[in-house]
């Protein structure tokens, strides 16, 4: 026993041991306060934790503030090629209406009756008659509200038909998928070289418009946009019908008529725009393109 006590080491291992194990159960109790050591280790640890964090936190800072300045120069250098192609596209607009209005002047038209002159008002759709799901809708807009015949109605998304019926309160409108063979739209391509045809005719199966009377040497692609030309009298120009899926010659080979998806949905119809058209009646001698 004389001889364990005499290892100095191995007592000094049992102390340690001991006091370890007493800290551990005590660190280990439910308590509202820490002790002294414990507060005194708590707080030296944190105190050269500071020590460290602060530098690297600069770093770190400088180093977030150098890519943040990388990307607002990308930015920046975005802005200013977007802001030149705007001043580019502004001077181009003033051309175009320089030219418009000098046309104007010799064909005399007034300013205010060009064919893409139109003001809009809104309704909401209150009736549509089952066995004539894809021909006609009711509006709560009538001839008090100022609404006529032939007035165009579309959605924001497209053009989804025309007036047909007025009542007092009212109106009837007649859907672009109504079969009804004088159911006619002057149509043309929205791209740089405008094609020119009539919306004539609805396929029921494929649901898509027939853009007919298309001459065959012109060339007519797909995802062309196919909008209202505003020279049969009616719709103004400019309000989008729907898009090309598909183009077919016909049996003479003479024409080609395209399949137009409507822009519009025709089946979910809730809020609409009837049109005004504020441009005078244009309505083509040969009767081609003209709406009905």
């Amino acid at each position: 026993m004389p001889q364990f006590f005499s290892n100095k080491r191995l007592v000094v291992l049992l102390v340690s041991i001991i006091i370890l194990v007493a800290l551990i159960g005590t660190s280990m109790k439910e308590r509202n306060a820490l002790t002294m050591p414990e507060q005194f280790f708590k707080d030296s640890v944190g105190w050269i934790q500071s020590i460290f964090y602060k530098p690297a936190n600069s770093v770190a800072g400088l180093f977030e503030s150098i890519g943040d300045m990388k990307d607002m120069y990308k930015e920046n250098e975005l802005l200013k090629s977007r802001l030149n192609e705007f001043v580019a596209l502004s001077e181009e607009l003033k051309t175009v209406k320089k030219e418009n209005e000098e046309l104007k002047g010799e064909l005399n038209i007034e300013p205010s009756t060009g064919l893409s002159d139109y003001q809009t008002f809104h309704a909401n759709m209150i009736a549509r008659s089952p066995d004539r799901w894809n021909d006609l809708l009711t509006i709560d807009k009538g001839k008090q509200d100022g609404v006529q015949v032939n007035m165009a109605v579309a959605t924001p998304n497209g053009l989804i038909g025309k007036v047909k019926n007025v009542q007092p309160f009212s109106s009837t409108v007649q859907l672009v998928s109504d079969v009804d063979r004088t159911n006619r739209i002057a149509a043309m391509t929205q791209e740089d070289k405008n094609v020119f045809g009539t919306i004539e005719g609805y396929d029921t199966e494929k649901k898509v418009l027939l853009f007919s009377k298309i001459p065959v040497d012109i060339k007519v692609e797909k995802g062309q946009t196919v909008i209202t030309a505003g020279n049969g009298g009616i719709f103004p120009r400019g309000i989008v019908i729907g898009e090309i899926v598909d183009v077919e010659t016909d049996n003479v080979g003479t024409t080609q008529t395209a399949h137009v998806k409507p822009a519009a949905d025709l089946y979910d119809i809730n809020n609409v725009m009837v049109i005004e058209r504020g441009a005078q009646n244009v309505v083509p001698d040969n009767g081609e393109g003209e709406e009905e």
